[in-house]
Order: C-alpha cells, then sequence, then structure tokens
C-alpha cells in the first residue's frame, strides 16, 4: 500500500469580516498562520481579480477578490477571497504534519467568519 505523502485541509469561511481580506491583511495572515502551524515560509503570490470586459458585470461580482499562494517549505497555502460574498476559501498542503482543527480555528478566528465546510483529506 502507498504511503501518505501530506495532508490537505479545505475550508470555506462565510461571513467574513471584509477588513481581514485585504491584500495587507492576507499577508499578516500567512506570517500568523505559519506560526500557529510551525511552518517556515518561501514566496508569496497574491493576485487581484480585476474587473474583466470580456465578461458579464454579475459574474465579476462574484469573482471580485485576492487570490494568494504562500509557498511554504513542505508545499502550499492558497487563499481565494470573495469580496463581495464575504467568503473565503482556503487549502493547506503540506507533506509536513501540522494540528488541522487548530490551523481551522486560527483561520475562521482571523476572518471573523464561519466555517461552513471543512473537510481533511490525507494525500498519497
Amino acid at each position: 500500500m502507498n504511503k501518505p505523502c501530506g495532508s490537505e485541509m479545505i475550508l470555506d469561511i462565510h461571513s467574513c469580516d471584509i477588513n481581514t481580506m485585504s491584500r495587507e491583511s492576507l499577508e499578516n495572515f500567512f506570517v500568523e498562520l505559519c506560526k500557529v502551524i510551525d511552518m517556515e515560509r518561501t514566496e508569496l503570490h497574491i493576485w487581484e481579480y480585476l474587473e474583466d470586459n470580456n465578461k458579464d458585470p454579475e459574474e465579476f461580482q462574484h469573482l471580485k477578490g485576492l487570490s494568494a499562494v504562500q509557498f511554504i517549505k513542505t508545499s502550499s497555502i492558497v487563499v481565494h477571497t470573495f469580496d463581495n460574498l464575504n467568503k473565503v476559501s482556503i487549502n493547506l498542503f503540506s507533506c509536513k504534519d501540522f494540528n488541522p482543527k487548530e490551523a481551522q480555528t486560527f483561520c475562521v478566528d482571523y476572518f471573523k467568519g464561519e466555517c461552513i465546510q471543512a473537510v481533511n483529506i490525507t494525500r498519497y
């Protein structure tokens, strides 16, 4: 049987405080989360989804927000904000063990929201 190579935590957080979804706040989020899960940060990339003239304005309203990838020594943390919906989606994958309950609690508290879905899976 194949041995596990890591674990992934997938979170959907709703009713977030819009002030927690800025570029500056996301940068701080990654610093603090990496302290909580004892991971070493490497490169951080943040993109802002700007209005696209080729898309319907209603579709843009759903997608407006930031997407960020924080690379860590053992994999990555990805966050997508949906500003007009006050939602955040998070994926945390690492080959190094971490406590998913502790990470989940930190994320929900940081974004001041409500966890709608939390899934933890073992990756092979």
